[in-house]
């Protein structure tokens, strides 16, 4: 959950409206799921699905304690961001890969992206996680910390624009050395009980 302490401190980097209502940031929870399909639907669109990523993260879980919502006052889902365990190549290097990070239209420009993108990665951080990846715009998530330089002998597992692959070392040396085609390594998601006996 956000303290007090971590919104002053967005709102000191300018990046929170001073002017905007308020919003929370909490961990997601299974009631949280329909609220945040549509929220990506409104915010992404409908071929959001067929995005490289998706392939990360599909019959996965996100990473233990690395999925989270912004809230309004009245307890909406208005923001989501959500990092998955992918082993970053061959060999043994593991990492988070974030996305997709969306807030809902009626809300842009109130500082929730980027509120979300700071709690996550300081989470990630304390969780003791080593590097953040992601495809997105340079510009915007440059200014997290991300950048192509640590990219370079990696791949995503389909197609993509190879300068909005980013990433982000939460500790130094995290990804020397890695090198090859993005898989999943997280936690597969069960399947609902009605779907094995269609």
């Amino acid at each position: 959950m956000t303290t007090a302490l971590e919104l002053l401190i967005c709102l000191s980097r300018g990046e929170i409206n001073r002017a905007a209502s308020a919003f929370i940031i909490t961990a997601e929870s299974p009631a949280d799921v329909p609220a945040r399909e549509a929220l990506l639907d409104r915010a992404m669109g409908p071929n959001r699905r067929r995005k490289s990523s998706e392939k990360l993260r599909r019959g996965r879980l996100p990473s233990v304690g690395l999925a989270f919502v912004a809230r309004d006052d009245d307890g909406a889902v208005i923001g989501t961001v959500r990092l998955w365990d992918v082993r970053a190549g061959e060999g043994d290097v593991s990492a988070l890969l974030l996305g997709p990070l969306a807030v809902d239209p009626a809300w842009k420009d109130h500082g929730i992206g980027s509120a979300l993108m700071h709690y996550a990665i300081e989470r990630a951080r304390v969780l003791g996680h080593g590097a953040i990846l992601l495809v997105g715009d340079a510009p915007y998530y440059t200014r997290f910390g991300f950048s192509a330089d640590k990219t370079g002998g990696l791949a995503m597992p389909g197609p993509y624009e190879r300068h909005r692959f980013l990433a982000l070392e939460l500790l130094d040396g995290a990804l020397d050395g890695a090198q090859g085609v993005l898989k999943p390594s997280g936690r597969r998601q069960r399947a609902h009980p009605l779907a094995r006996t269609a």
